[in-house]
C-alpha cells in the first residue's frame, strides 16, 4: 500500500491477515482514450518550442488532479520541484522497492520537506522477505527481470491506473531508447498522456537548476553515479561511459520496463 509522506489518508487501513491489494490514490479516468490522444496532438503543435515551465502549467491546467509525477529520488527530484511550482499539492509517486540505497531514502526524506506536493511511497504487493520466500533469495541476479516487473512494473501500473497523465524525467541523453522522446506522448502501454517536460535538457541543466533553487539531489549523482536505480543492480560510470551503463551491468537489460 502506498503511504502518503505529505497530505491525504492511506487508502486502506493495515490489515492484521490477509492484505488486499492496493489501489491507486488517483481520481480515476474521466477522459475516453480518443480524447486523450486528441490532447497528444494538440500539445505536440502548441508546445513545440515550450520551456519545461510552459509544459508543466499545460499539464496543471488540462489534467489538474488527474496528474501525477513519477520520481525515482536519483536524478529527478528537480522534476517534482519544477511541477509543483505550477501544480501546488500534485501526487507524486515514489517507487520503494526495498532495495534502494540509502542515499535515495534520504533524498526522498528530504524533499518532503522542500515542496508542495503529496509524495507517496508505492510498495510492491510483498515484501522483499515475502519474494525471498516465494521465489528465492536474490531474485535480482537470476532473473532481473521478473524482480523488475514485481517491484515496480506491477506497483506503478496499479498506480497509474487512477490517473490521465503522468510526467516522467527522461531526457533525451539517457540512452538511445530515450534519444527521440517528446516533451507529450500517447504511452500506449499505460493508456494514457505521457509529459516529460525535461526531454531536452542535459545532466548538467538537472545540477544547475538545482543549485539555483537548492531542491536535494541524490548526493550519488556526484559520486560516479549518474543514473541511480535498486542498489544490487547499480553501478557507478566512469567518465565518458553511457550515463545508464552502470545499471544491470554485464546483461542485455537496458531499462526496468516502466517506459517500454
Amino acid at each position: 500500500m502506498g503511504t502518503p509522506s505529505r497530505g491525504g489518508q492511506p487508502s486502506m487501513s493495515t490489515q492484521t491477515q490477509a492484505t488486499p491489494t492496493p489501489v491507486s490514490h488517483g481520481p480515476g479516468r474521466k477522459r475516453s482514450v480518443a480524447e486523450l490522444k486528441a490532447l497528444v496532438e494538440q500539445a505536440n503543435i502548441a508546445l513545440a518550442d515550450a520551456t519545461a515551465e510552459q509544459i508543466a502549467t499545460w499539464a496543471d491546467e488540462t489534467f489538474g488532479k488527474s496528474l501525477v509525477v513519477a520520481c525515482s529520488m536519483a536524478g529527478d527530484t528537480v522534476l517534482p520541484h519544477l511541477v509543483s511550482q505550477h501544480a501546488p499539492g500534485v501526487d507524486v509517486l515514489f517507487l520503494n522497492t526495498g532495495y534502494h540505497f540509502a542515499e535515495t531514502i534520504g533524498t526522498r526524506d528530504a524533499l518532503i520537506d522542500s515542496i508542495n506536493a503529496n509524495i507517496f511511497d508505492v510498495t510492491p504487493v510483498q515484501t522483499v522477505a515475502e519474494q525471498d520466500a516465494e521465489y528465492g533469495e536474490k531474485l535480482y541476479e537470476r532473473n532481473p527481470t521478473l524482480c523488475c516487473q514485481l517491484r515496480k512494473v506491477e506497483p506503478i501500473n496499479r498506480e497509474l491506473a487512477g490517473y490521465e497523465a503522468w510526467v516522467t524525467g527522461i531526457r533525451r541523453e539517457d540512452n538511445a531508447n530515450r534519444a527521440h522522446a517528446g516533451v507529450v506522448e500517447w504511452d500506449e502501454t499505460h493508456q494514457m498522456v505521457k509529459v516529460n517536460p525535461l526531454a531536452a535538457w542535459s545532466f548538467d541543466d538537472v545540477l544547475e537548476y538545482a543549485s539555483i533553487h537548492q531542491v536535494p539531489i541524490n548526493l550519488l549523482l556526484t559520486a560516479g553515479y549518474p543514473s541511480i536505480g535498486c542498489e544490487p543492480c547499480t553501478q557507478p560510470v566512469a567518465e565518458g561511459e553511457d550515463p545508464r551503463s552502470g545499471r544491470w551491468a554485464g546483461i542485455a537489460k537496458t531499462e526496468c520496463g516502466l517506459h517500454l
